[in-house]
Parts: structure tokens; sequence; C-alpha cells
């Protein structure tokens, strides 16, 4: 399918252009903590997170957004090599690794973009069961889960 790296790039590009949207939507419709109850089990709300994934570090004053920066950069050039070099192999079980790879790139590039110019991440999507709440996520979040997954498949998938 995707035989060379700007196709990844392409579906890391869509991520991006998607999680900015979404975020720009909840912007402009809510307020900061502000809720719709969409289901009994989901609400579109709109949080800030100024610590990395679950809030971790989101209360430590500040340093956290340029550590979580420069590791959101570090991560983007590892991942861009990763996917340029594994593109040039034509083993079939190199695009389960590539789409992985794809997807927590778009989601790194979107969550960086929110800490560098606004100071933290805009989560909006709330899932919960009676009175235990799931932490508030985006596309990204979604994005970065999704390729994780597919990382960790792809690499029990791989002979030894």
């Amino acid at each position: 399918m995707l035989k060379n790296w700007y196709g990844w790039f392409s579906i890391s590009a869509a991520i991006v252009a998607f999680d900015l949207y979404t975020k720009h939507l909840v912007q402009q419709a809510f307020a900061y903590g502000e809720r719709l109850t969409v289901t009994s089990f989901f609400e579109l709300v709109r949080f800030h997170n100024e610590g990395a994934a679950f809030s971790f570090l989101a209360d430590a004053g500040g340093w956290q957004k340029w550590f979580f920066t420069a590791i959101s950069v570090v991560a983007v050039v590892l991942i861009t090599y990763l996917i340029i070099k594994h593109t040039k192999i034509t083993h079939p079980s190199q695009k389960l690794f590539c789409w992985g790879l794809a997807l927590v790139l778009g989601g790194a590039i979107g969550n960086l973009y929110d800490r560098v110019t606004l100071g933290y991440v805009v989560d909006f999507l709330y899932f919960h069961v009676n009175d235990f709440y799931w932490p508030a996520f985006n596309v990204a979040d979604s994005a970065i889960c999704v390729g994780v997954a597919l990382l960790l498949w792809d690499s029990f998938k791989r002979p030894a």
C-alpha cells in the first residue's frame, strides 16, 4: 500500500489536521471547564492539560512545558528517521510498524503544537462509567494510543 515515506507522513499530517481542527471547534464552542453530556457515559468538555498523559506533572510549576516539548521534539525527529529508514525496506511486516509510527507521529505533533502555542494541550473527550471518570483526551492522544498498540502488536508478530 504505502511504499514511500511521504505516504506515511500524509497519514501523520491528516491526524494533525483533524486533531487541530477538532481542538479549534472545542475552543470556539466551550468555555474552559464547560461540559456537554452526549450519552450516559460520554461528555464533550474543554479541559487544559499542562502535563503529559493523564495530567502527569500538570502542577509542576511550569518547567514541565519545556521538558515535554523537548521530549516531543526528540520523538518527532526519531520517528521521522524510523519511517524513512523502514520505508526503504520492502518486507511486508514493516507496514504495521510504519502505521504505528505514523499514528504516533501525528499525535505527537498535534499535542506539541498545542503545548508550544498555548502552553497546554486541549482535551475534550470525556468518558465515564458511573462515578469512574477516564481522564479527558483528544484526537492526538487517541492516535498515539492506537499507534503504540500497533507497534506492540508488530513487535509480537515479528520472529525472534
